[in-house]
């Protein structure tokens, strides 16, 4: 499923894209898609672009490891993911459902979290009794 927001509804008038997927690798080709779109309308460089393209994949594939194998609801478990466009930043905000309560996201120190923290500008997780979260962020270079 996707959505774009009917207005203009994320704070201070951000455009935010919605978009949702089966939690499978099998689809992380379309929020990359959706990632390089998103990242061109703020004439991201070609490299930024890629750069950002990797980090929602690595960041996914972290996720997809801790995501539940059985919806809680629906027919399938999914990959949410929520783009919010700003004029000088794009931040990525990407959740699945967790397998059990006890399941946790690579640490900070791994080959993952250091790829994440390379490509993108912040990068920040979170995990609660239900849910994973990668939120990541790229920064526009200001350009004379």
């Amino acid at each position: 499923m996707t959505q774009v927001a009917p207005k203009r509804s994320g704070a201070d008038g951000d455009d935010v894209v919605l978009l949702a997927v089966p939690a499978s690798p099998a689809y992380l080709g379309v929020l990359r898609t959706a990632t390089a779109g998103l990242a061109a309308r703020l004439q991201f460089t070609l490299d930024e672009i890629e750069d950002l393209r990797i980090a929602v994949d690595e960041a996914c594939a972290m996720l997809l490891a801790v995501a539940a194998d059985t919806p809680q609801l629906g027919d399938t478990v999914e990959l949410s993911c929520r783009f919010t466009v700003t004029p000088d930043a794009l931040t990525v905000y990407t959740t699945v459902p967790l397998g059990s309560p006890d399941e946790r996201l690579p640490g900070g120190e791994s080959f993952a979290w250091q790829v994440l923290s390379a490509l993108a500008d912040e990068v920040s997780a979170s995990v609660d009794a239900h849910q994973a979260g990668i939120r990541l962020t790229k920064r526009r270079p200001s350009r004379s």
